[in-house]
């Protein structure tokens, strides 16, 4: 349901990072423990939402979010727990269904789940499945997934595992309509359609490039809603951002961590290599939200307005990006970016 309040998050893939003085890269049990130190403080500082990836890759640390989300959740009181994605393709959607409820009922209501085909393929090769099945691997899952959540008993059949009869799925949640669910979707509007037919939030992951040429999939989606006969879902928008005392110093520590990975990413992929120009043009007009507290603050009411969002998600590291610098800027943007984007709101 959308009531209209703006939200505000902070998300991690627990990124391998290094020390500050760029002598030593952590190994992935440290960066666990920081992520779960990260999330401890973003609750402390008033962030409402902290979300956490699933990757299968060595320069991630986090494999398994519902674990870390359970850590981070025995240490707070308020935040909301999410995944930032489920990979739900290469997984069971029973088994995804009954970890979150499970994280739910010892966080008392507080677990949400983002389900995704990611961004990456390792996980479909590590559990034995097979790319060419990647479309009706999600199409099926996530039917089934809406089948489970609603918390009733399950009948279901299809061609990516065994069929259920009559099924009942254990344990159950306190909330009225299940387990709070999003769809992160890329930007293709099939993603968003799929999205809206089975009336779950919308997740819009905006790495690159001008957040408001998301408007349109934004505005598709309101009205397939309307149409599938719903009420008005929420809304989230994910992008990368970082947060200094100054323009100048988000800048300056912000970017070699950006084009090492940025690099090392496109040289995977084929990309050209990433420039200071490129830079500048994403911090500028694209999809980071990176400066001091007041340039990010404009940045992300500039986004939420233009898209009509309820939910804003930042990716707050990047690469080695070191774990103190990510502590300041959580720091920054609870007691500093949040105040002043809801004062930008309200105008």
């Amino acid at each position: 349901m959308d009531d209209g309040v703006v939200e505000f998050g902070l998300h991690t893939f627990g990124d391998i990072t290094q020390d500050l003085e760029g002598t030593r890269v952590l190994s992935h049990a440290e960066v666990l423990r920081n992520v779960v130190a990260e999330g401890v403080l973003a609750d402390q500082v008033g962030v409402d939402v902290i979300g956490v990836g699933e990757h299968h890759r060595p320069d991630y640390s986090v494999s398994a979010p519902d674990v870390v989300l359970t850590g981070i959740g025995a240490q707070t009181q308020r935040i909301k727990l999410i995944s930032a994605v489920t990979v739900l393709s290469s997984d069971d959607p029973v088994r995804v269904y009954q970890r979150f409820a499970t994280l739910d009922g010892i966080t008392s209501g507080r677990a949400e789940v983002s389900l995704g085909r990611g961004s990456f393929i390792e996980s479909f090769p590590l559990f034995g499945y097979d790319l060419q099945d990647y479309e009706i691997l999600f199409e099926e899952k996530l039917e089934l997934f809406d089948k489970v959540r609603r918390e009733e008993p399950v009948t279901w059949s299809g061609s990516t595992r065994s069929a259920l009869e009559n099924y009942s799925i254990f344990p159950t949640t306190a909330h009225e309509h299940g387990l709070p669910t999003w769809v992160a979707v890329g930007g293709s509007p099939q993603s968003i359609v799929r999205a809206a037919k089975y009336g779950m939030g919308l997740e819009l992951a905006i790495i690159g490039g001008a957040p408001q040429r998301f408007a349109p999939l934004a505005n598709l989606y309101r009205k397939q809603i309307e149409q599938n006969g719903f009420d008005p879902r929420r809304i989230a928008v994910h992008s990368h951002g970082y947060i200094a005392d100054t323009d100048e110093e988000a800048m300056e520590q912000y970017y070699p961590y950006w084009h090492h990975a940025t690099g090392k990413l496109g040289a995977e992929r084929g990309w050209p290599t990433p420039t200071p120009e490129q830079f500048a043009q994403e911090v500028r007009h694209g999809a980071l939200h990176l400066g001091s507290p007041e340039t990010v603050a404009r940045k992300i009411a500039n986004t939420v307005k233009t898209l009509g969002a309820t939910r804003f998600g930042m990716k707050y590291g990047n690469g080695r990006l070191p774990h103190e610098f990510m502590m300041h800027s959580i720091e920054l943007y609870g007691t500093k970016v949040i105040p002043m984007v809801r004062e930008m709101l309200a105008e």
